[in-house]
């Protein structure tokens, strides 16, 4: 066999219909498209959502009322509590990303850290991380632990 051989199966290919080319060709005059209307006009259909005089599907659909929008460079911290802390380094010790991390408390390791005050410190941790709530910061130098910022 050779590519000049091949050839479509029979009835796969059908010549296209020569419309608006006479009466005798039995597709003149109106084309097919009938007589009047919407159909018979060229750019028929509307657009991708019209519905023929019914109210469009989206404008159906409630508002999204007071949402505004997300700021671009809004920071996305992981959000851990000192019960957790307390939970997880019981002991207390260093609490740092790294720690944290291996103790599977973030979400995305990738986003900075937040300690928040809910629950005790126990402990005495040695706290680095981007930022401590204020109420966190008292009860963990309450505990005789510290904190460090970190950029």
């Amino acid at each position: 066999m050779k590519l000049n051989d091949l050839k479509p199966n029979v009835g796969a290919k059908k010549n296209r219909k020569r419309v608006g080319r006479g009466i005798s060709a039995g597709q003149g005059k109106t084309a097919g498209r009938g007589t009047k209307g919407a159909g018979a006009r060229s750019g028929e259909g509307g657009h991708l959502y019209r519905q023929g005089g019914n109210l469009p599907f989206y404008r159906r659909l409630p508002f999204l009322r007071g949402e505004g929008f997300t700021p671009p460079n809004q920071v996305e911290y992981n959000e851990v509590n000192l019960d957790q802390l307390s939970e997880t380094f019981k002991t207390g010790g260093d609490v740092s990303p790294e720690s944290l991390a291996e103790a599977r408390l973030l979400r995305d390791t990738r986003n900075p850290i937040v300690i928040l005050g809910r629950g005790e410190a126990n402990a005495a941790f040695k706290v680095r991380v981007h930022r401590v709530s204020a109420g966190a910061k008292a009860k963990i130098e309450k505990a005789g632990g510290s904190v460090e910022l970190i950029a």
